[in-house]
């Protein structure tokens, strides 16, 4: 059975608005979201937010729809980058499970694709795309293990943007010719009652030359994908993983009376 997963829920500070997406999502059968934290940095000095604690959002996390186990929340953050100082790892990155980029200009688009430390390159769904896509840089970012998400919110909502959306879509699709390539589909959902299932959007990718298959492997094998890769970007290619050793009880030094009271016996 397929595990579903929606990596971009738009970060809200209406606790209860944002409690109730997450448990539509879990109704709907996504085993997995990710709080998304979209920054657009308008100077050299960016401040990112800091993620609030999956914990502080639910007591106890909702179970997923046809599963007996809890919806699983992640954090993840999303760079909108104009200007190549924009996209500057830091300390606060390293508090996130996924780092996307947006880039606006071709030539950030082929430093996301080739060199930027990401899991998820976006690309344009309300506009026309400002650069043709180029085989060499999507092939880089495929080969890294980099994935391209397509939001199509916009596409709902204006037939303008819809128009947008598919294009610059199958503009992408067109360049991966005999690559692995299915963009990760997302509704970034303004409102809670446009959440769509997860079967609904695998159909709608339909609409962006994907086949049956890649279609329904962008809400679910994809995600899990760039899941594995947002780990191994954080534990040094996979080759190291640290984690805290839980502290031990100290050894009492004494002797409890009732220890003393047996060997005395047996003396």
């Amino acid at each position: 059975m397929s595990v579903f997963m929606d990596l971009n829920i738009i970060s809200n500070n209406d606790k209860n608005r944002l409690r109730s997406i997450i448990e539509t999502a879990a109704h709907l059968g996504y085993s997995t979201v990710a709080i998304n934290y979209v920054v657009e940095p308008q100077q050299k000095k960016q401040e990112i937010p800091k993620p609030q604690s999956v914990s502080d959002i639910f007591d106890k996390f909702p179970v997923v729809q046809g599963k007996c186990s809890p919806i699983k929340v992640l954090n993840r953050l999303t760079i909108i980058a104009s200007d190549a100082s924009h996209f500057r790892p830091t300390n606060e990155y390293k508090s996130f499970d996924l780092v996307a980029v947006y880039p606006k200009t071709e030539k950030l688009f082929h430093a996301a694709c080739m060199t930027f430390d990401v899991d998820i390159i976006c690309i344009a769904v309300a506009e026309k795309q400002p650069f043709h896509f180029k085989r060499a840089p999507v092939n880089g970012a495929i080969d890294r293990g980099v994935f391209f998400e397509t939001c199509y919110a916009a596409a709902i909502r204006d037939t303008t943007m819809r128009r947008y959306t598919i294009a610059n879509a199958i503009s992408l699709m067109e360049v991966c010719k005999g690559k692995v390539c299915c963009p990760l589909l997302h509704l970034n959902p303004p409102k809670i009652m446009t959440l769509s299932g997860p079967y609904d959007i695998a159909n709608l990718g339909l609409l962006f030359s994907l086949s049956e298959g890649d279609a329904k492997a962008a809400v679910s094998t994809n995600c899990r994908s760039v899941l594995l890769h947002g780990e191994t970007r954080a534990t040094a290619s996979g080759v190291v993983y640290t984690m805290k050793k839980p502290k031990t009880p100290q050894k009492q030094e004494e002797e409890s009376p009732i220890s003393k009271k047996a060997k005395t016996e047996l003396a």
